[in-house]
């Protein structure tokens, strides 16, 4: 029994070494995509590069297209979990714009953890720039905007096939988290930090810009001025 033991690794290590083979197939996979291109690559080029076979690749992650939205897929949980966790007072968009924010306060270091910054960046571009993934990325977002409309109508007692509310705020600030990513992924600011003030900038505009006077002028706040954001006065 005790030779048994000995010859096993503990199941910690064994669950380190899964992990570890894991992240280096992912930041080797969007380093491949990101600098030969997405159709470009293939699985045995990824694989052969973590000096593993197509079938560990396969063990990890189902496709390509799995492995590039990978991080996406960990902010969406992120923001996911902390919105179910908000609490009932809260009315949809602050819940909504509290759940981003507390993701964000525990993302960056998950996703550091990962990949760099810049290679974040790069993906992101790589996905808008690419034709198939800027399909997938889209019919993502439809099918999380149904999940995040399904959690606000069970917050506030609704029905979301009979009550069009839920469905119409998530679709409102879905389209915000949309224009401030494209921003970011094609400005200069490059760290994690500037894609949150750019982000938090541009949902506090968002009740105004839907329940207020627009015919006010109203001053940028920092993060819109960086992007390019001015009032446009009619």
């Amino acid at each position: 029994m005790e030779g048994q033991r000995a010859a096993r690794p503990p199941a910690g290590l064994r669950e380190l070494k899964k992990r570890r083979t894991r992240d280096a197939l992912l930041r080797v996979a969007l380093d491949l995509f990101t600098t030969r291109g997405y159709e470009e690559t293939t699985v045995d080029e990824i694989a052969e590069a973590v000096d593993v076979s197509q079938r560990t690749f396969f063990r990890y992650f189902a496709s390509k297209e799995e492995a590039a939205f990978t991080i996406q897929d960990l902010v969406e949980a992120r923001f996911l979990a902390e919105l179910r966790q908000r609490p009932s007072a809260e009315a949809p968009f602050e819940a909504m714009h509290r759940a981003v924010l507390g993701a964000w306060g525990s993302i960056n270091e998950a996703i550091e953890e990962l990949v760099p910054v810049e290679l974040h960046l790069r993906t992101y571009r790589m996905i808008e720039s690419t034709p198939s993934l800027l399909a997938a990325h889209l019919r993502r977002a439809t099918e999380l905007e149904e999940q995040v409309a399904r959690v606000i109508a069970e917050r506030e007692g609704l029905d979301v096939d009979r009550d069009p509310r839920p469905r119409v705020a998530v679709a409102a600030f879905s389209g915000v988290m949309r224009v401030t990513g494209r921003l970011w992924g094609q400005g200069r600011e490059t760290g994690l930090d500037g894609l949150r003030e750019l982000t938090e900038s541009y949902l506090d505009q968002l009740a105004p810009c839907l329940a207020g006077d627009w015919s006010a002028p109203r001053e940028p706040s920092n993060g819109a001025r960086r992007a390019g954001w001015t009032p446009h006065h009619g």
